[in-house]
């Protein structure tokens, strides 16, 4: 039974943006990370949709061409019943919500039946596609004015609400957004109206996002230019002597990863710093999350050791993963960095001592700056470990390296588990979706056991080797060759920084390639 008015929830008519997902505003991105339901539309992109609660109720009311998952008054009526249920709402929306989104459509329905609604305006494509393809929309010595209008009417109809003659004698820009399909129309119309043939022209499908491809022409050429190119929907149109700036402002799809396609193993949290780093440098991002860190199963020996912690002379840590499994059964048994005054940490690279101090609360005495248990050894053999009491904390999978040359040393050694690694539910099918049409140009590697479960699920490391690989640090690397994999591409350090920097340099010296 729906709840009265009073109890009814808001619904947040938010603007996700033209495609880029860091181009949302902090607000929008409040209202999704909050919803109880998000209700989102064909150009959502995946990784917004990720940042939504996980029990947030998830609707697709995407429309494209031949593919309506749900009408209008359809998506009308599920924000008023969902708000009627008391739910808080995101309706995401790509651009703005009232720039030809139909938003004005969906807040008069709630209105009509005062249910509370809100507007989150967002970046309309109508200047941010332009920007990326290095088009200004204006520039004081080009074009001082912009118009922008739909390009889903029909120009040839009898009852068009634009005025055709005046848009083709305006001087300044024109944006025509949704006009893919009607292209050839628009441009005949404008020309038959006085508009010049020669006026430079520009499509831009994909805005904002790696999957975008521009091209340019004059009004006469361009619906031609972008047939011949194989562009689709969604495409923005922009017509103005603005467009002719490009060559010397293009910036965007310059950068040395521009449209590579790179899939990412790793899991979801750690996945995007390294998104971030490629897609600073205009990489396609894929995100396959190879394995999921996982809490321990049974705490029990992991509980133990931290129970008679001060029994240990020494604890070390291969990963900050290992870091975060140790603070959450720490809290789980009321502990805190005190319980470590006497005993020495020593953490493997520098990336897990941050952790264990951001995340437990105490410095480590030992971090060297390779991220390998190796180094961690040399160190701690200069230090004397004959007759030490040490902990050693990994995963569930983890390598022998470190417990086993600590007892080299003559060291006691206590190995336990702090998380556990797992592969991803429906993983089998996720690999077979990635490595599709339009397939992957880069695969990463971060672990071995990443190397391990994305070679099984595909099936060996032909399908793999078909594309560029790289692999985060040497011993990442080594698994990836014992595994039947050519490995092109080895960041020196095990860090995502190294991992996206090693893949940029090798793209740029020329090795770019996609196998």
């Amino acid at each position: 039974m729906a709840k009265s008015r009073s109890n009814a929830g808001l619904v947040s008519l938010v603007g996700a943006g033209p495609g880029d997902p860091g181009l949302i505003t902090v607000k929008a991105m409040g209202r999704l990370q909050a919803a109880d339901a998000v209700v989102y539309d064909r150009l959502s992109d995946p990784g917004l949709l990720a940042e939504a609660r996980p029990d947030a109720e998830m609707y697709d009311a995407g429309k494209g061409p031949g593919d309506v998952r749900m009408t209008q008054d359809q998506i009308n009526d599920l924000l008023v019943k969902l708000s009627s249920e008391g739910k808080s709402v995101c309706r995401l929306k790509g651009g703005d919500p009232f720039v030809f989104g139909r938003g004005g459509e969906e807040a008069l329905a709630l209105s009509k039946l005062d249910l509370p609604f809100e507007v989150v305006p967002g970046v309309t494509s109508s200047i941010a596609a332009a920007a990326y393809a290095g088009i200004p929309i204006t520039h004081r010595a080009v074009s001082t004015s912009f118009t922008v209008v739909t390009g889903s009417e029909d120009p040839s109809k009898p009852d068009s609400q634009l005025n055709w003659d005046a848009l083709a004698a305006l001087p300044g820009t024109l944006v025509f957004l949704m006009g893919w399909r009607a292209l050839p129309a628009i441009t005949k119309e404008l020309i038959s109206r006085g508009a010049s043939p020669d006026r430079p022209a520009a499509l831009i499908q994909w805005g904002t996002t790696p999957r975008q491809r521009s091209v340019t022409g004059t009004l006469s050429t361009i619906a031609k230019v972008g047939k011949d190119a194989g562009l689709g929907s969604p495409v923005a149109v922009v017509v103005g002597d603005v467009v002719g700036l490009r060559q010397g402002i293009s910036w965007f799809d310059n950068r040395p990863l521009f449209g590579k396609r790179v899939l990412i193993t790793r899991t979801r949290s750690q996945a995007s710093r390294l998104r971030t780093e490629l897609e600073s440098a205009g990489a396609w991002c894929v995100e396959f999350p190879a394995i999921n860190i996982v809490p321990v199963d049974d705490p029990t020996s992991l509980d133990n050791a931290l129970k008679q912690i001060s029994s240990y002379d020494w604890i070390t840590i291969s990963s900050s993963n290992g870091a975060r499994g140790m603070r959450a059964r720490m809290d789980a048994l009321g502990f805190d960095g005190r319980a470590f005054n006497n005993v020495k940490v020593a953490a493997v690279g520098p990336a897990t001592g941050v952790t264990v101090r951001e995340e437990m609360g105490i410095t480590a005495d030992l971090v060297p700056d390779e991220y390998v248990s190796d180094a961690v050894l040399r160190e701690m053999k200069s230090l004397g470990m004959d007759g030490k009491k040490v902990l050693v904390i990994g995963s569930d999978i983890g390598r022998d390296v470190l417990p086993e040359g600590l007892e080299a040393l003559g060291a006691t050694v206590d190995r336990v588990a702090g998380y556990e690694t797992k592969k991803p539910e429906n993983s089998g099918e996720q690999v077979a979706a990635a490595f599709a049409d339009p397939g992957i140009d880069i695969t990463t590697f971060t672990s071995s056991s990443g190397v391990d479960n994305l070679v099984d699920l595909a099936g060996g490391p032909d399908l793999i080797n078909k594309t560029t690989t790289a692999a985060m640090g040497p011993i990442t690397a080594g698994r990836a060759r014992e595994r039947g994999l050519r490995v092109d591409i080895v960041a020196p350090e095990r860090t995502m920084k190294s991992l996206a920097g090693a893949i940029v340099e090798h793209f740029s010296n020329g090795d770019s390639d996609a196998r």
